[in-house]
């Protein structure tokens, strides 16, 4: 069967919004002056069902409950994330036009457009996956899509200890860090599992508390009975109606949050951020990218001095709001666990800094100077200090 004959039938599909039923396939093969046998056609049903389903012969991966991310560099080449770092797969497309087809598919599902005029798509489809594409000659070896996939089911800290993913000294930490409402940053870098551990640990937030998400695409679910998620919005085609981070922020500060959590810290809404931290909104926490945590002081300066704030106030809003940085990162075994528990400080030249107050490797765990730091500001809220310290 020639894939000239196959592209007409599915633009007929296509155009017409019908599924690939038998029926409608036999109908559209003698529209175009073809008669198949039925196994033929049944074939050819089921190909078009495969490539007009979902994210077509990427599906399987995404159905998959241990995939976090899948990878298509081009039609020959698909990586896939299980957990444990990526691994080639044995699925190949038909050709370029396969991949540019499923990419924009899969853009017109959120409602964008990917062509010569707009080369690249960030959104979110329906089930929660995160969609990213780009196209050539931006992607100049082919069309690149990436799919992050969320996690189907929250995490207790009991089950990240379970995992080897939390130290269970760790834990114990943890559960202090949210039960005296301290602020903090959950840093680390891409898939290292930060917005795991943090809709983990917002499962221990007290019934009673309100939790308000801000986030650029939605992918916290904390297992709690009071959260309100906001998302961003971008700028329609005519390049109005734009929501950004800093605009929720300043929205949810007027929603009576007992938490206020950013997903992801990167832009200008560091400065509303900071700002609320340091005005009565203890508890606030979100995740940064940073590749240690002793990097998140000039991380947040960097952030900062791009929003208009001079490196001054950076470092005093900084330092006066945020109580600690908790590090995730990959083992050398691929997998994804907490590295680092650090207590952040003001020095007397007005300059933040982090210590460390747990340092995790594996089975071994170290207390560091920042331990006292952050055992007496739990203790200043009538949480016991956290076990290994004294």
């Amino acid at each position: 069967m020639s894939s000239t004959l196959v592209d007409r039938v599915r633009a007929r599909l296509v155009a017409s919004q019908q599924e690939a039923t038998p029926a409608l396939v036999a109908s559209a093969l003698r529209t175009e002056g073809v008669v198949l046998g039925d196994i033929a056609v049944l074939d050819l049903v089921e190909a078009l069902r495969t490539e007009l389903a979902g994210a077509g012969v990427l599906q399987p991966l995404l159905d998959d409950p241990a995939t976090c991310d899948v990878l298509v560099n081009g039609p020959e080449e698909v990586w896939v994330d299980r957990g444990a770092g990526l691994e080639r797969v044995d699925i190949a497309f038909g050709g370029e036009a396969d991949v540019h087809r499923l990419a924009q598919r899969l853009a017109a599902m959120i409602g964008r457009r990917l062509d010569d005029a707009t080369p690249y798509v960030d959104g979110r489809l329906a089930d929660g996956t995160r969609l990213h594409a780009v196209i050539a000659p931006i992607a100049t070896d082919g069309t690149v899509i990436s799919l992050r996939v969320p996690r189907r089911r929250m995490f207790t800290v009991e089950a990240l200890v379970a995992l080897g993913s939390v130290h269970p000294v760790a834990a114990r930490w943890l559960e202090s860090i949210m039960a005296a409402r301290l602020s903090f940053m959950i840093s680390g870098g891409t898939g290292s599992g930060k917005t795991t551990v943090l809709a983990t640990l917002l499962g221990l937030v007290p019934a009673q508390e309100r939790i308000v998400i801000v986030e650029d695409a939605a992918e916290l679910r904390p297992e709690h009975p009071h959260v309100v998620c906001l998302q961003a919005r971008p700028a329609n085609i005519e390049g109005a109606g734009a929501v950004t981070m800093r605009d929720l922020v300043r929205q949810s500060l007027r929603m009576r949050p007992d938490r206020l959590v950013v997903g992801e810290v990167r832009g200008a809404e560091v400065v509303e951020l900071l700002a609320a931290l340091n005005t009565g909104h203890a508890g606030g926490c979100g995740t940064v990218h940073a590749n240690s945590a002793e990097d998140v002081p000039a991380r947040f300066e960097a952030l900062g001095l791009m929003a208009g704030l001079d490196r001054e106030a950076v470092h005093a809003l900084l330092g006066a709001g945020v109580d600690a940085v908790l590090h995730v990162a990959r083992d050398r075994d691929g997998r994804r666990c907490l590295a680092a528990v650090h207590a952040v400080v003001l020095d007397d030249a007005g300059r933040v800094r982090t210590l460390p107050a747990l340092e995790l490797d594996g089975h071994a765990h170290r207390v560091g100077p920042g331990s006292a730091i952050l055992s007496a500001r739990m203790a200043g809220c009538g949480v016991p200090m956290p076990p290994g310290v004294g």
